[in-house]
């Protein structure tokens, strides 16, 4: 599959970057470009399913893996630093598991995990498919529309905003989803699932955690340890799950320290 992606900078080391469910390369922007400001070449992709790339019917880890492998031997990249966000970062420990680097094409140097580990997460954005479901994109006639009835089904101010990118208007005029709901609804047992074949992953690695997030709690790192032995592990004081978002500077800060030690 070949996957949409934005690109800022032309050169340095690669960054490519892989967000979370119900996200898109968008999201990523602002701090692509902060980061590509200190000397690098960032690739911001959109996941199958997801954003300006294609659709399919599968949803897993190791079809998104094989999707990455794809885009990195496209662009020739032997030694990326492989981001991703939560799915985004299951998709990149899938990809260094099942992909060993050996300095061709598909390679990576080092590995940055954000605010997910590789353990099994129950369900839990059920409501959210029920409120984009609930939008009539028929008779929709306003983002504030959508926003109004999403809002029954979740809270969040910010979170809303976030879902309610993925709106927009199609070559009709219609307003349309950049998402594939069927398939994401289908396969979202699958996007908490435990990572399968794993395997030691040596090269260096980098967690960055919320301080107010529930994914990655201190009991999970002994296990982070055992696949990742030459993790770090960082805590972002008053983040949440979308560090990058809430925190940006200290998240870019904390990126560069690893990148460049």
């Amino acid at each position: 599959m070949k996957l949409f992606f934005r690109q800022v900078g032309d050169t340095g080391p690669a960054i490519v970057i892989l967000h979370g469910i119900f996200g898109s390369s968008d999201n990523w922007l602002t701090v692509s470009k902060t980061i590509a400001a200190q000397g690098y070449r960032v690739f911001a992709l959109d996941q199958r399913n997801h954003g300006q790339s294609p659709r399919a019917d599968e949803q897993d880890y190791q079809n998104m893996a094989a999707d990455l492998r794809a885009f990195l031997i496209d662009q020739n990249l032997t030694d990326a630093i492989l981001l991703g966000h939560s799915m985004g970062g299951k998709t990149v420990m899938q990809y260094a598991m099942s992909y060993p680097s050996d300095g061709k094409p598909g390679s990576y140097s080092k590995l940055v995990v954000v605010d997910i580990a590789p353990k099994f997460y129950p369900v839990h954005h059920s409501d959210i498919i029920r409120g984009l479901k609930a939008i009539d994109l028929l008779g929709l006639k306003s983002r504030n529309e959508a926003d109004t009835i999403l809002s029954q089904y979740e809270p969040a101010l910010s979170v809303r905003q976030f879902l309610l990118k993925n709106l927009y208007r199609n070559e009709q005029g219609q307003f349309d989803w950049r998402l594939n709901l069927r398939i994401i609804e289908r396969e979202l047992h699958g996007v908490g699932e435990e990572l399968t074949n794993p395997r030691i992953v040596t090269e260096p690695t980098l967690f960055i955690r919320g301080s107010e997030s529930p994914y990655i709690l201190d009991d999970d790192v002994p296990s982070i340890r055992r696949i990742f032995p030459n993790a770090t592990i960082e805590t972002i004081q008053g983040a949440g799950h979308w560090v990058q978002a809430e925190k940006p500077a200290e998240f870019v800060d904390t990126l560069l320290r690893f990148l460049q030690a």
